[in-house]
């Protein structure tokens, strides 16, 4: 194939290149014709990879083709910022995102790119750390729909709310995987290159290098100039780094190919190994090499022999949710892991991986890496989870300590986010509770409920709160499974019956 270059002005272009079997002028063309045809905007998805690299490359070079008459709808390109991507990715994509925006500006070009990030709320750290999620996993992939799809989702319903539709635009390609190829097909709208969107309303979806391979994606973007100026070499060097050194440029049948290497957050452990960052601390990148523990280290709470050590008995709810399998019977060789559904992290651990997070993030700091691995926002969030945490209230509030510990300095902490009880109190309390047999926990979140309703004229809802409170599960994890086995047993059949003829007898008495 020979090389193909797309020249400012559209006479110099080479009809006879195509890729896919189609002359790369006619596609060219196809972006004009639907850019033209209605005033729907268009949100091109953007992760900084190979795939939407090009789609946006073709689009801009399209635009810029076209007549400033004739720019008369705005593109918008969106990128997803989870704050925890893998560095060296978040890098070249704020690079490329700044370089379109001023180069836009200066064609006069309609096009905007945005970053948009997951609610504080929603973030991993918030979740994991301050809530006590467990790393995500295949059957339980928690952070995909918060820190990816929900804040790209909000960023189209405001431009539908704005425009009443839009188009989508995306580098999904049919040779990525049979199912994504079954997808493009189901819903494509006939008649059209369009397709309707899987779950968003009003909006639609334009793959318009749906049918490129790997290698002819690599081989546009190595031999087309980038029409906002720059190179692809970084991405390049990029995707060659963390496939073990593989070039992805394919030159014959005998030549491997990268292009299935996938970038994402570092903290990734859906995955059994992160190939993609061992590849660049392989390469030299090995100032990465903590990034690769930490997750590593996370990996290794998800296996199931571990939960147990990892993780609270009880759920967030504070109940414990016992496996209701019935091939499964109480012996003394059960282990309590197999009896129980595990619940988040213990507190202890979450307190220590912060520590480490911080640590890292001070060394990166201290070594002249600008990083900031957790936000000040983030760890606002996570001491109040932590402070109101369902099942270990840290009631020591340990959080201002780590990070005076780590930095030597204190973040501008919310007072009113200050736990209600103090050291004497919290000795106080741990005294009493082991004297009178009663879960220190409790009595601290009886507090809370007094406290929290202090000075207001109607405590609405207070008997309710102690009386949920009071209905979780306390005592020891033996006790409740034995209380659930005599359940399950019969073992309280007599006592019921007793209680519902006493019952009976009452209702008769007073009728």
């Amino acid at each position: 194939m020979a090389d193909f270059y797309l020249y400012e002005n559209p006479d110099d272009q080479a009809d006879e290149v195509s890729i896919a079997g189609r002359p790369l002028r006619d596609l060219v063309t196809e972006i004009q014709d639907l850019y033209l045809e209605d005033r729907r905007p268009w949100v091109i998805g953007f992760s900084g990879g190979k795939a939407s690299t090009a789609v946006v490359q073709l689009i801009y070079f399209a635009l810029k083709s076209l007549p400033k008459s004739e720019h008369k709808k705005p593109i918008f390109i969106v990128s997803s910022n989870t704050l925890v991507e893998t560095p060296l990715v978040i890098d070249l994509l704020t690079t490329t995102l700044d370089e379109i925006n001023h180069a836009a500006l200066i064609d006069s070009l309609p096009i905007e790119a945005h970053v948009v990030i997951p609610l504080v709320e929603q973030s991993f750290w918030v979740n994991l750390l301050g809530k006590g999620y467990p790393a995500p996993t295949r059957s339980f992939r928690w952070c995909t729909e918060r820190m990816k799809i929900n804040p790209i989702s909000a960023f189209v319903f405001d431009r539908v709310a704005e425009f009443g539709e839009v188009i989508m635009v995306l580098g999904a390609r049919s040779a990525e995987s049979a199912s994504r190829a079954q997808v493009i097909a189901k819903h494509r709208v006939d008649g059209t290159r369009l397709g309707r969107h899987t779950s968003l309303p009003n909006a639609y979806v334009y793959t318009p290098i749906d049918d490129w391979t790997a290698d002819e994606v690599w081989e546009y973007l190595m031999s087309a100039p980038r029409p906002w100026g720059g190179s692809n070499e970084p991405l390049f060097e990029l995707y060659k780094g963390s496939n073990a050194g593989e070039c992805p440029i394919v030159i014959d049948t005998s030549t491997p190919s990268c292009g299935n290497s996938r970038f994402g957050c570092w903290t990734c452990t859906v995955v059994t190994k992160d190939k993609a960052v061992e590849s660049l601390v392989e390469q030299g990148e090995s100032w990465m090499r903590p990034l690769l523990d930490f997750r590593n280290m996370l990996a290794e709470t998800t296996k199931p022999k571990q939960k147990a050590k990892y993780r609270n008995v009880r759920r967030r709810s504070g109940k414990i949710s016992i496996m209701r399998d019935s091939l499964q019977e109480y012996t003394q060789d059960t282990t309590e892991a197999k009896k129980t559904v595990p619940g988040s992290y213990w507190m202890h651990y979450r307190r220590d991986w912060l520590e480490q997070l911080l640590r890292i993030q001070k060394k990166f700091n201290e070594s002249g890496r600008d990083l900031e691995l957790i936000r000040d926002d983030e760890l606002h969030l996570i001491r109040k989870e932590w402070i109101n945490d369902p099942n270990e209230p840290d009631h020591e509030d340990h959080l201002p300590k780590i990070y005076r510990e780590v930095f030597g300095e204190d973040l501008n902490w919310v007072q009113s986010d200050a736990a209600s009880t103090n050291r004497f109190d919290f000795d106080l309390i741990e005294s009493l509770a082991e004297e009178y047999q009663v879960p220190k926990v409790l009595v601290h979140k009886l507090l809370d409920i007094e406290i929290s309703l202090e000075g207001l004229a109607q405590r609405r809802g207070l008997l309710r709160d102690i009386d949920k409170t009071l209905n979780q599960d306390w005592g020891s994890i033996e006790d409740i499974l034995e209380k659930d086995k005599l359940i399950r047993d019969g073992g309280y059949t007599e006592e019921i019956k007793e209680m519902q003829e006493e019952l009976e007898t009452l209702v008769k008495a007073t009728s």
